[in-house]
C-alpha cells in the first residue's frame, strides 16, 4: 500500500471524520501520529532501496551502526547551522534557503532511523507535544522569571 493510500484511508475512518468536525484534538493527533509514522516508513524504504541497508560488495545485509546514524543527523543539523549562518541558498535545491534543505535531511535521516529502530516516532512526537503543552517551566509567566528558560 502507498503513502497515499494510507493517509486516503485514514481520511475515510469515519471516526477520524468525526472528531476532526467536532474540532477533537485527539483526531488531530492521530492524524499526526499518523502522517509522521507513514513519512518514516517511506524514508526508510528509500534508504533500503538505495542500498543503505547493504553490503555492495556482497549484497549482505548490514548491521547498521546506529551512533553512526546518529552522528549522521547530527551533521545535517550542523550544516543547517551553517548554512543559516552564511545565508546561504541550498547547492543541489537552488530556490530553497540551504537551512530549509538540510533540516529535511535531519529529518529524512531521524525517520530512517526510528523505522529501523522499530520506533512509534509519530506517537512519541504528539506525546511530548502534549506532555510539553503542560510544562511549568515552558509558560511563559514562569520563563519570565529570574532563572527562568530564556530559550
Amino acid at each position: 500500500m502507498s503513502t497515499r493510500d494510507d493517509i486516503s484511508e485514514m481520511y475515510r475512518n469515519p471516526a477520524y471524520r468525526e472528531a476532526m468536525l467536532a474540532n477533537d484534538n485527539s483526531a488531530l493527533a492521530y492524524s499526526h501520529a499518523a502522517a509522521i509514522n507513514i513519512f518514516a516508513a517511506d524514508c526508510h524504504a528509500r534508504s533500503r532501496k538505495a542500498g543503505w541497508y547493504t553490503d555492495l560488495a556482497t549484497g549482505k545485509a548490514l548491521d547498521r551502526n546506529v551512533p553512526e546514524m546518529l552522528c549522521l543527523i547530527h551533521s545535517e543539523i550542523s550544516e543547517a547551522m551553517e548554512g543559516f549562518r552564511k545565508k546561504l541558498q541550498d547547492d543541489k535545491l537552488p530556490h530553497r534557503k540551504m537551512m530549509e534543505v538540510e533540516l529535511a535531511d535531519a529529518m529524512i535521516r531521524i525517520g530512517d532511523l526510528a523505522t529501523f529502530m522499530g520506533y512509534d516516532l509519530g506517537g512519541a512526537i504528539v506525546e511530548k507535544m502534549a506532555y510539553n503543552d503542560n510544562r511549568e517551566d515552558h509558560r511563559v509567566e514562569n520563563r519570565l522569571k529570574a532563572g527562568g528558560k530564556a530559550f
